[in-house]
C-alpha cells in the first residue's frame, strides 16, 4: 500500500463527493490550494495536524482517508 497514494485519492474522491473546489475546500480547511492539489497529485506527504483539519472539513472519521479500496 502507497499511504500517500491511498491518502490523496480518498481525499479527492470526499472532496468531490461534497462537491467542493479545491479552492473551496482549502479555504474550508485554513490551508492553501497548492497545497491540497499537491496532495491530491501524490506529491505532498503532510503533518498529522493537517490531516485531522482535512478530515473534519470533510466531517468524516480520520481512518477514512486511509483506507484502501
Amino acid at each position: 500500500m502507497d499511504i500517500i497514494k491511498v491518502f490523496g485519492s480518498n481525499l479527492r474522491k470526499y472532496r468531490l463527493a461534497r462537491g467542493l473546489s479545491q479552492e473551496e475546500f482549502a479555504s474550508k480547511c485554513g490551508l492553501h490550494r497548492t497545497y491540497i492539489s499537491a496532495i491530491e497529485c501524490y506529491r505532498r506527504s503532510i503533518a498529522l495536524e493537517n490531516v485531522q483539519r482535512i478530515a473534519d472539513a470533510l466531517e468524516i472519521e480520520t481512518y477514512k482517508l486511509f483506507m484502501e479500496e
